[in-house]
Protein backbone atom coordinates (compact mmCIF):
# COMPACT_ATOMS: atom_id res chain seq x y z
CA UNK A 1 0.00 0.00 0.00
CA UNK A 2 2.95 2.54 0.90
CA UNK A 3 3.95 2.24 -2.64
CA UNK A 4 0.20 2.81 -4.17
CA UNK A 5 0.40 6.16 -2.36
CA UNK A 6 3.74 6.86 -3.05
CA UNK A 7 3.08 6.51 -7.03
CA UNK A 8 -0.43 8.43 -6.26
CA UNK A 9 1.55 11.15 -3.99
CA UNK A 10 4.18 11.88 -6.59
CA UNK A 11 2.54 10.67 -10.04
CA UNK A 12 3.59 14.08 -12.15
CA UNK A 13 7.17 13.27 -11.11
CA UNK A 14 6.84 9.63 -12.10
CA UNK A 15 5.01 10.87 -15.06
CA UNK A 16 8.02 12.81 -16.11
CA UNK A 17 10.57 9.80 -15.38
CA UNK A 18 8.27 7.70 -17.58
CA UNK A 19 10.40 8.49 -21.07
CA UNK A 20 13.75 7.72 -19.63
CA UNK A 21 12.97 4.73 -18.37
CA UNK A 22 11.93 3.76 -20.90
CA UNK A 23 15.10 4.71 -22.78
CA UNK A 24 17.27 2.89 -20.15
CA UNK A 25 14.93 -0.31 -20.40
CA UNK A 26 15.22 -0.45 -23.85
CA UNK A 27 18.85 0.76 -24.65
CA UNK A 28 20.68 -0.75 -21.56
CA UNK A 29 18.54 -3.21 -19.95
CA UNK A 30 17.10 -5.10 -22.91
CA UNK A 31 20.76 -5.62 -24.49
CA UNK A 32 21.75 -7.41 -21.48
CA UNK A 33 20.17 -9.96 -22.98
CA UNK A 34 22.79 -10.49 -25.56
CA UNK A 35 25.20 -11.25 -22.60
CA UNK A 36 24.03 -15.18 -23.53
CA UNK A 37 26.13 -14.87 -26.45
CA UNK A 38 28.78 -15.33 -24.19
CA UNK A 39 27.93 -18.82 -23.56
CA UNK A 40 27.59 -19.67 -27.08
CA UNK A 41 29.09 -20.58 -30.28
CA UNK A 42 26.92 -18.02 -31.82
CA UNK A 43 25.98 -17.60 -35.51
CA UNK A 44 23.74 -14.47 -36.72
CA UNK A 45 21.29 -17.24 -39.10
CA UNK A 46 20.50 -19.07 -36.13
CA UNK A 47 20.09 -16.20 -33.62
CA UNK A 48 20.65 -16.53 -30.16
CA UNK A 49 17.87 -19.26 -29.10
CA UNK A 50 18.96 -21.26 -31.89
CA UNK A 51 22.61 -21.70 -31.23
CA UNK A 52 25.00 -23.99 -29.55
CA UNK A 53 25.23 -23.78 -26.18
CA UNK A 54 29.08 -24.30 -25.52
CA UNK A 55 29.10 -23.79 -21.17
CA UNK A 56 32.09 -21.65 -20.53
CA UNK A 57 34.27 -22.52 -23.59
CA UNK A 58 34.68 -18.77 -24.44
CA UNK A 59 35.75 -17.53 -21.25
CA UNK A 60 38.15 -20.41 -21.08
CA UNK A 61 39.83 -19.45 -24.71
CA UNK A 62 40.06 -16.06 -23.35
CA UNK A 63 41.76 -17.01 -20.29
CA UNK A 64 43.99 -19.54 -21.49
CA UNK A 65 46.28 -16.93 -22.80
CA UNK A 66 48.36 -14.54 -21.72
CA UNK A 67 46.33 -11.88 -23.56
CA UNK A 68 44.06 -11.08 -20.40
CA UNK A 69 46.59 -10.51 -18.45
CA UNK A 70 48.16 -8.10 -20.84
CA UNK A 71 44.73 -5.87 -22.01
CA UNK A 72 43.59 -5.83 -18.35
CA UNK A 73 46.68 -4.29 -17.14
CA UNK A 74 47.13 -2.00 -20.12
CA UNK A 75 43.05 -0.77 -19.31
CA UNK A 76 43.47 -0.16 -15.61
CA UNK A 77 46.79 1.40 -15.93
CA UNK A 78 45.79 3.83 -18.56
CA UNK A 79 42.41 4.77 -16.77
CA UNK A 80 44.31 5.48 -13.41
CA UNK A 81 46.69 7.76 -15.57
CA UNK A 82 43.50 9.00 -17.28
CA UNK A 83 41.71 9.52 -13.85
CA UNK A 84 43.60 10.86 -11.83
CA UNK A 85 46.14 13.74 -13.86
CA UNK A 86 42.85 14.91 -15.65
CA UNK A 87 40.87 15.15 -12.64
CA UNK A 88 43.97 16.65 -10.92
CA UNK A 89 44.58 19.13 -14.23
CA UNK A 90 41.13 19.78 -14.24
CA UNK A 91 41.31 21.43 -10.64
CA UNK A 92 43.75 23.11 -11.25
CA UNK A 93 42.51 24.95 -14.25
CA UNK A 94 39.38 25.51 -12.08
CA UNK A 95 40.83 27.75 -9.57
CA UNK A 96 43.07 29.66 -11.91
CA UNK A 97 40.02 30.89 -14.27
CA UNK A 98 38.27 30.95 -11.01
CA UNK A 99 40.97 33.75 -10.09
CA UNK A 100 40.90 35.70 -13.31
CA UNK A 101 38.84 39.14 -12.33
CA UNK A 102 38.22 39.84 -15.67
CA UNK A 103 34.79 38.71 -17.11
CA UNK A 104 36.16 39.19 -20.61
CA UNK A 105 39.28 36.61 -20.23
CA UNK A 106 37.49 34.21 -18.14
CA UNK A 107 34.97 33.71 -20.94
CA UNK A 108 37.26 33.77 -23.10
CA UNK A 109 39.56 31.04 -21.10
CA UNK A 110 36.39 28.74 -20.35
CA UNK A 111 35.88 28.80 -24.14
CA UNK A 112 39.34 28.20 -24.81
CA UNK A 113 40.25 24.91 -22.78
CA UNK A 114 36.57 23.71 -23.29
CA UNK A 115 36.52 23.65 -27.03
CA UNK A 116 38.77 20.60 -27.31
CA UNK A 117 36.07 18.22 -26.10
CA UNK A 118 34.02 18.66 -29.26
CA UNK A 119 36.62 17.85 -31.75
CA UNK A 120 36.09 14.33 -32.73
CA UNK A 121 39.06 11.59 -32.02
CA UNK A 122 39.53 10.94 -35.90
CA UNK A 123 40.45 14.23 -36.14
CA UNK A 124 43.06 14.50 -33.20
CA UNK A 125 44.57 10.91 -34.76
CA UNK A 126 45.17 12.93 -37.86
CA UNK A 127 46.46 15.40 -35.81
CA UNK A 128 48.64 12.95 -34.39
CA UNK A 129 49.77 11.91 -37.24
CA UNK A 130 51.18 15.24 -38.16
CA UNK A 131 52.90 15.65 -35.04
CA UNK A 132 54.42 12.23 -34.41
CA UNK A 133 55.06 11.12 -38.47
CA UNK A 134 58.31 10.33 -38.94
CA UNK A 135 58.76 13.63 -40.63
CA UNK A 136 56.24 15.57 -38.39
CA UNK A 137 56.54 18.54 -36.75
CA UNK A 138 57.74 17.46 -33.81
CA UNK A 139 60.97 15.30 -34.90
CA UNK A 140 61.29 18.32 -37.51
CA UNK A 141 61.85 20.80 -34.32
CA UNK A 142 63.90 18.11 -32.78
CA UNK A 143 66.25 17.91 -35.83
CA UNK A 144 65.90 21.60 -36.20
CA UNK A 145 67.71 21.62 -32.63
CA UNK A 146 70.52 19.23 -33.05
CA UNK A 147 68.14 16.13 -31.33
CA UNK A 148 67.80 12.70 -33.86
CA UNK A 149 64.06 12.09 -34.45
CA UNK A 150 61.84 9.60 -32.43
CA UNK A 151 60.11 7.32 -34.50
CA UNK A 152 57.55 7.39 -32.10
CA UNK A 153 54.70 4.59 -33.54
CA UNK A 154 57.32 2.39 -33.00
CA UNK A 155 58.45 3.54 -29.65
CA UNK A 156 55.93 1.69 -27.37
CA UNK A 157 57.16 2.99 -23.66
CA UNK A 158 56.15 6.15 -24.67
CA UNK A 159 52.72 5.96 -25.79
CA UNK A 160 50.69 5.88 -22.31
CA UNK A 161 53.06 9.12 -21.47
CA UNK A 162 51.36 10.65 -24.64
CA UNK A 163 47.58 8.85 -24.50
CA UNK A 164 48.15 10.43 -20.88
CA UNK A 165 49.23 13.52 -22.64
CA UNK A 166 45.81 13.37 -24.92
CA UNK A 167 43.27 12.54 -22.36
CA UNK A 168 44.41 16.16 -20.33
CA UNK A 169 44.03 17.88 -23.39
CA UNK A 170 40.57 16.71 -24.95
CA UNK A 171 38.86 16.13 -21.24
CA UNK A 172 40.46 18.74 -18.40
CA UNK A 173 38.50 21.49 -20.22
CA UNK A 174 35.38 19.57 -19.60
CA UNK A 175 35.78 18.56 -16.20
CA UNK A 176 37.10 22.36 -15.00
CA UNK A 177 33.67 23.57 -15.86
CA UNK A 178 32.09 21.21 -13.38
CA UNK A 179 34.65 22.36 -10.78
CA UNK A 180 34.39 25.62 -11.83
CA UNK A 181 30.52 25.77 -11.23
CA UNK A 182 30.67 24.06 -7.82
CA UNK A 183 33.56 26.57 -6.68
CA UNK A 184 31.25 29.38 -7.79
CA UNK A 185 28.71 28.06 -5.37
CA UNK A 186 31.36 28.34 -2.36
CA UNK A 187 30.27 30.88 -0.46
CA UNK A 188 31.64 34.54 0.14
CA UNK A 189 31.85 34.57 3.42
CA UNK A 190 33.87 31.67 3.98
CA UNK A 191 36.95 34.07 1.95
CA UNK A 192 35.99 37.16 3.78
CA UNK A 193 36.23 35.23 7.21
CA UNK A 194 39.39 34.48 5.91
CA UNK A 195 40.90 37.04 4.76
CA UNK A 196 39.80 38.98 8.26
CA UNK A 197 42.45 36.05 9.78
CA UNK A 198 45.40 36.88 7.32
CA UNK A 199 44.86 34.29 5.10
CA UNK A 200 46.22 34.55 1.85
CA UNK A 201 44.67 33.96 -1.12
CA UNK A 202 46.61 30.13 -1.68
CA UNK A 203 45.81 29.00 1.96
CA UNK A 204 41.97 30.04 0.90
CA UNK A 205 42.34 27.56 -2.12
CA UNK A 206 44.16 24.97 0.03
CA UNK A 207 41.58 25.35 3.17
CA UNK A 208 38.45 27.04 1.56
CA UNK A 209 38.06 26.30 -2.13
CA UNK A 210 39.48 22.61 -2.25
CA UNK A 211 37.81 21.54 0.90
CA UNK A 212 34.32 22.70 -0.13
CA UNK A 213 34.32 20.61 -3.67
CA UNK A 214 35.62 17.37 -2.60
CA UNK A 215 31.88 15.48 -2.90
CA UNK A 216 32.14 16.77 -6.53
CA UNK A 217 35.92 15.66 -6.89
CA UNK A 218 35.00 11.71 -4.90
CA UNK A 219 31.69 11.54 -7.28
CA UNK A 220 33.54 12.01 -10.40
CA UNK A 221 36.48 9.88 -8.75
CA UNK A 222 33.72 7.42 -8.33
CA UNK A 223 32.51 7.16 -12.05
CA UNK A 224 35.80 7.05 -13.22
CA UNK A 225 36.42 4.11 -11.36
CA UNK A 226 33.15 2.58 -11.89
CA UNK A 227 34.51 2.33 -15.62
CA UNK A 228 38.21 2.12 -15.05
CA UNK A 229 37.88 -1.45 -16.73
CA UNK A 230 36.51 0.19 -20.01
CA UNK A 231 39.19 1.51 -22.50
CA UNK A 232 38.20 4.52 -24.49
CA UNK A 233 37.83 2.40 -27.42
CA UNK A 234 37.08 6.12 -29.99
CA UNK A 235 40.54 7.35 -28.24
CA UNK A 236 42.73 4.19 -28.52
CA UNK A 237 41.36 2.86 -31.67
CA UNK A 238 41.59 6.10 -33.44
CA UNK A 239 45.28 7.09 -32.61
CA UNK A 240 46.99 3.51 -32.38
CA UNK A 241 44.43 1.33 -35.02
CA UNK A 242 45.76 -1.99 -35.92
CA UNK A 243 49.61 -0.63 -35.28
CA UNK A 244 50.35 -4.02 -33.41
CA UNK A 245 53.85 -2.68 -32.20
CA UNK A 246 51.69 -0.81 -29.77
CA UNK A 247 49.70 -3.82 -28.36
CA UNK A 248 52.05 -4.41 -25.43
CA UNK A 249 51.23 -0.76 -23.69
CA UNK A 250 48.17 0.57 -25.25
CA UNK A 251 45.84 -2.84 -26.33
CA UNK A 252 42.67 -2.29 -23.73
CA UNK A 253 39.68 -4.99 -23.23
CA UNK A 254 37.78 -2.84 -25.78
CA UNK A 255 40.34 -3.00 -28.69
CA UNK A 256 40.99 -6.64 -27.89
CA UNK A 257 37.50 -7.58 -28.14
CA UNK A 258 36.62 -5.50 -31.07
CA UNK A 259 39.47 -7.52 -33.12
CA UNK A 260 38.46 -10.71 -31.81
CA UNK A 261 35.06 -9.64 -33.60
CA UNK A 262 36.17 -8.13 -36.61
CA UNK A 263 39.56 -10.51 -37.40
CA UNK A 264 38.16 -14.06 -35.81
CA UNK A 265 34.34 -13.16 -36.37
CA UNK A 266 34.24 -15.27 -32.86
CA UNK A 267 30.85 -13.46 -31.93
CA UNK A 268 31.18 -15.59 -28.19
CA UNK A 269 34.58 -14.88 -27.55
CA UNK A 270 33.75 -11.29 -27.96
CA UNK A 271 30.81 -11.59 -25.68
CA UNK A 272 33.00 -13.51 -22.93
CA UNK A 273 35.30 -10.50 -22.81
CA UNK A 274 32.63 -8.06 -22.93
CA UNK A 275 31.26 -9.35 -19.49
CA UNK A 276 33.85 -10.18 -18.03
CA UNK A 277 34.56 -6.78 -18.67
CA UNK A 278 31.28 -5.62 -17.13
CA UNK A 279 31.43 -7.94 -13.92
CA UNK A 280 34.98 -6.38 -12.75
CA UNK A 281 33.22 -2.86 -13.52
CA UNK A 282 30.78 -3.56 -11.02
CA UNK A 283 33.08 -4.97 -8.78
CA UNK A 284 34.98 -1.73 -8.65
CA UNK A 285 32.67 0.32 -8.24
CA UNK A 286 30.60 -1.45 -5.48
CA UNK A 287 33.93 -1.59 -3.38
CA UNK A 288 35.26 1.93 -4.08
CA UNK A 289 32.05 3.20 -3.28
CA UNK A 290 32.17 1.61 0.23
CA UNK A 291 35.13 3.21 1.12
CA UNK A 292 33.83 6.81 -0.45
CA UNK A 293 30.84 5.91 2.45
CA UNK A 294 33.38 5.53 4.82
CA UNK A 295 35.88 8.57 3.83
CA UNK A 296 32.61 11.09 3.19
CA UNK A 297 28.69 9.25 3.32
CA UNK A 298 27.62 12.03 1.81
CA UNK A 299 29.90 11.70 -1.68
CA UNK A 300 28.83 7.95 -2.26
CA UNK A 301 26.45 7.42 -5.43
CA UNK A 302 24.63 5.04 -3.05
Amino acid sequence: MSFVKEITRNRQLYILAVPGMIFLAIFSYIPMLGHLIAFQRFQPVKGIWGSQWVGFDNFKFFFGGHDWLRVTFNTVYLNMLFLIFGIGIAIVLAIIVNEVRSALIKKLSQSFIFLPYFISWLVVSLMMLAFMSTEGLVNNLLKSAGIDGVNWYQSVHLWPFLLTLVYIWKFSGYYSIIFLAAIVGISSEYYESAKIDGATRFQQIVHITIPSIRSVIVVLMLLGVGRIFFGDFGMIYGIIGDNSILYPTTDVIDTYSFRALRQLGNFGMSSAVVLYQSMMGLVTILIFNRIAKKIDPDSSLF
